[in-house]
């Protein structure tokens, strides 16, 4: 099932021509520290700032919760992705993904630039763990084509990540222009490194593994051992990942984030 959700109006696009762009993708853990019931949204939303992001994908991001917001102090008024959005990201898309008796979560897109349309596709499989695809079309300066951004978040089963990454590819096939600029960045959970050759056959390439030669190592966070997150370009004029310091992303979530600066 697709969700088709509201965003604010466009703003209006400067002539000023911008061809670089500076993503990062963090899974936010729902704004709590990795194995603790320490509440730091306020500390990842400075760590996030820090960075200058253009365009920020976050997973597990809360959009409601009656009881933390009654018994968590400093649990912001405003859903946690608008709450990170703050002054920074005029522009905000946010898809749900998992629904309870007490909110919901899922992922979210931060822009500097207008979200002119959005949609969320519900890649769940058996009614088991709740996962989005979360698209979104972006208005970039000096650039005609909209920039195609993809917020992922897929399942920690491999039988379930396959159909997800087909489901990814059926998307990018169906609703991304052949050449349109598209970043698609996230959680994949992909430990075994099946999703780049998956995903290679709808012409998307991972920054890190082409830079790098491997995917780098964001979980957990203050051991990274495992290569799961990811940031994938198609029809980028260059891209290079950046480095970010190990504190204070270590004490922020259980995944480290990546960073990357992507010439259209």
């Amino acid at each position: 099932m697709t969700e088709i959700l509201l965003t604010s109006p466009p703003r209006a696009v400067s002539a000023a021509k911008h061809t670089q762009l500076t993503v990062l993708t963090v899974n936010t853990h729902k704004g709590f520290a990795f194995m603790s019931s320490r509440f730091v949204l306020h500390e990842l939303r400075e760590a996030v700032r820090a960075v200058g992001a253009d365009v920020v994908f976050l997973q597990e991001v809360q959009g409601e919760h009656s009881g933390h917001s009654a018994s968590v102090s400093a649990w912001p008024d405003a859903p946690h992705y608008e709450f990170m959005a703050d002054a920074l990201w005029p522009e905000f898309a946010y898809g749900r993904n998992a629904v309870y008796p007490s909110g919901h979560h899922g992922n979210a897109v931060l822009s500097k630039y207008p979200i002119v349309a959005h949609r969320n596709r519900d890649v769940s499989i058996d009614g088991h763990e709740a996962r989005g695809l979360l698209h979104c079309e972006l208005l970039v300066p000096g650039h005609q084509a909209r920039v195609h951004a993809i917020c992922v978040h897929l399942g920690l089963k491999e039988a379930h990540r396959t159909r997800q990454l087909a489901l990814l590819c059926e998307t990018v096939h169906n609703e991304v222009p052949a050449d349109a600029p598209m970043l698609v960045a996230g959680d994949f959970n992909d430990w075994r490194d099946r999703a780049h050759r998956v995903l290679a056959g709808c012409g998307l390439r991972e920054v890190f593994v082409e830079s790098q030669g491997r995917a780098a190592k964001t979980f957990p966070a203050r051991f990274p051992m495992l290569r799961l997150d990811r940031i994938y370009v198609r029809n980028t004029r260059s891209q290079l990942p950046l480095s970010l310091p190990r504190r204070p992303w270590s004490q922020l979530s259980d995944h480290a984030p990546l960073a990357a600066e992507i010439v259209l």
